[in-house]
């Protein structure tokens, strides 16, 4: 099975939020800011380094970022479904990426289900996993036990986090690199969960590979 681009693809799967009660997504609803008008009040919408990714990476390369379904409350039934449905449109060798939400699914997905297209890479940035003493009972659907972690198939593994993360806290980072000593574990200092307007650093990482 194989794509119909010609050109380095990377595959982008962003993060999202997910409520276990009902009532807890409609009070999300009710109070979340919305960060979508803040440059019609004039206060000015930060730039997110996605908006410039593919222009970034350069035209040898199809950057392919899927809005995920329900991304506001996601399902990982919903997103494995989503996800699959795109795989006729992806040639071996292609580098798959999730930060947040999409890090935590690539990262359970990957061990339940193998691909039937083989990815050079995959780079898991800024997840959260089941590590002791933590609890997010809204993401439960999407978390697994980083050592529980074991890929069907065979791939470059990037960890990405940074030490100021403020949503997910590093040491789900170092837990995962743990978990999978073979993976390059690249640790940052000032990025925060990522919401950056730039990031070089991702973009000549993978023209490295």
């Amino acid at each position: 099975m194989s794509g119909y681009s010609m050109k380095k693809q990377v595959f982008y799967i962003h993060g999202g939020e997910s409520f276990l009660n009902h009532d807890d997504f409609i009070e999300r609803l009710k109070t979340r800011p919305l960060w979508h008008m803040e440059q019609r009040e004039g206060a000015g919408v930060s730039k997110k380094w996605t908006a410039s990714f593919a222009e970034d990476l350069g035209g040898e390369y199809e950057v392919i970022m899927p809005p995920m379904p329900n991304s506001q409350n996601a399902r990982f039934e919903e997103w494995s479904i989503w996800f699959e449905r795109h795989f006729e449109y992806l040639n071996e060798g292609f580098i798959l990426m999730g930060c947040s939400l999409g890090a935590m699914f690539l990262a359970k997905y990957l061990t339940l289900e193998s691909l039937p297209i083989t990815p050079k890479a995959i780079f898991l940035m800024a997840g959260a996993y089941a590590l002791p003493g933590f609890s997010d009972k809204d993401c439960g659907d999407f978390l697994i036990k980083p050592e529980e972690i074991s890929f069907k198939n065979e791939f470059k593994v990037v960890i990405m986090h940074s030490k100021d993360d403020f949503l997910v806290p590093f040491e789900h980072g170092e837990a995962l690199s743990r978990a999978l000593p073979e993976a390059e574990f690249v640790v940052f200092e000032d990025k925060n969960h990522f919401l950056i307007p730039e990031f070089p650093e991702l973009v000549d990482k993978i023209r490295s590979l």
